[in-house]
């Protein structure tokens, strides 16, 4: 998306025009919609660390104390290098949710036993499983441009400490652009939306558009590392197209529903599809076939996650705005979280005490927080 270099917050935190009015609500009135609570945006810490790397893209709050991870803290994952180069970040930042970063891992250098086709960009696609292993996309690019392998990308796993301990790639994973996942104490489902693949139009030998798909994949989680134990396609024929100011055009966001209904975007038809019984399925559906919603307030929707009711919250691409959206797609309400905010939206989640909303800023290169002006 389109980036500017961070320049510093704000010494005092910046509270945005969304005050709102309180009205008592009478006894069996419905509650307002998760986004009206949100009445105040600040800044929690710059995303920018050492080497200059911005453009935030993936959250993930991370839910225990383990190594390096503090539990509350916010892990951040960069696709874009100083000099603003998309599909070149390679870093992992941890934000405290008091403010200030720290790096949690630099990716730039994987050993030669962990290939990742293409290198080093990650992506929206980031996730935190038991044991403290950290999963992160990566959709590399070369000198700006897509890449040219298929698949090109990889998941790479992380340890605790935020050492690298293997990468994962098949020809399921084309792509990685955005994660979610589920969890036992020895297993993980991840569910990633691919950006890349079936190509039907290329140019100079780089493909520029295509039909791509959802993955499952199933790990075995065990004190050494993950094991990859199988992959499925749940969902097929998402378009996707190359896009000078967002690099891609596909879908992007990822959440799961206590129900087992996977909710996906895609920033290019301005939908969202439901693929139930995700966890289990073993044929896949179409993006058009499980389309619940489209158009209306979205607009190049990118992250996407749930509120603790299960409604879905989609932050758009081209105007800085979160869209709420019932489980059957009717589209409830809408917040104004960045002014003027074409391309600064992307990786966003839940607070933990379900009141709040983390997002990260591009233009800032930053973590927010959207929260009930009386605090989170």
């Amino acid at each position: 998306m389109r980036n500017l270099r961070w320049a510093g917050l704000l010494a005092a935190p910046l509270v945005l025009g969304l005050a709102a009015v309180a009205v008592p609500m009478e006894a069996g009135a419905m509650p307002p919609p998760f986004v009206h609570t949100l009445t105040s945006v600040t800044p929690v810490s710059s995303t920018v660390p050492g080497n200059g790397d911005i453009n935030p893209y993936g959250v993930a709050v991370v839910p225990a104390s383990t190594g390096n991870l503090v539990a509350g803290d916010i892990l951040v994952s960069n696709f874009n290098n100083k000099a603003n180069v998309q599909g070149t970040g390679t870093t992992i930042v941890e934000v405290a949710p008091t403010g200030g970063e720290h790096v949690f891992a630099n990716l730039a250098h994987l050993p030669s036993t962990m290939p990742c086709p293409g290198g080093v960009g990650l992506t929206t696609a980031l996730d935190i499983l038991p044991g403290g292993w950290v999963v992160v996309g990566s959709l590399p690019t070369k000198a700006g441009a897509l890449p040219k392998e298929n698949p090109a990308g990889c998941l790479i796993v992380l340890d605790s400490s935020g050492t690298p301990v293997e990468t994962l790639t098949n020809a399921d994973i084309v792509g990685p652009w955005d994660m979610t996942a589920e969890s036992t104490a020895t297993t993980a489902t991840l569910f990633v939306s691919n950006a890349l693949g079936g190509n039907t139009r290329t140019k100079k030998g780089v493909p520029v558009a295509g039909n791509c798909t959802v993955a499952r994949l199933d790990l075995s989680l065990s004190s050494a590392r993950p094991t990859l134990t199988s992959s499925t396609i749940v969902g097929t024929d998402f378009p996707w197209k190359a896009n000078a100011a967002a690099l891609v055009l596909a879908p992007t966001g990822l959440a799961l529903s206590a129900g087992d209904t996977l909710y996906v975007d895609n920033s290019l038809t301005n939908t969202v599809s439901a693929i139930p019984h995700a966890s289990t399925r073993s044929t896949p559906v179409t993006g058009a076939g499980g389309m619940i919603s489209k158009g209306g307030d979205l607009s190049a929707p990118l992250g996407l996650t749930l509120t603790p009711a299960g409604d879905i919250l989609v932050v758009n691409g081209n105007n800085g705005l979160v869209v709420q959206i019932s489980p059957s797609g009717t589209q409830i309400a809408k917040k104004q979280l960045v002014k003027n905010g074409a391309g600064d939206l992307f990786g966003l989640a839940v607070t933990p005490n379900g009141r709040g909303l983390y997002f990260v800023n591009d233009g800032t290169n930053a973590l927010d927080l959207a929260q009930p002006a009386s605090g989170g």
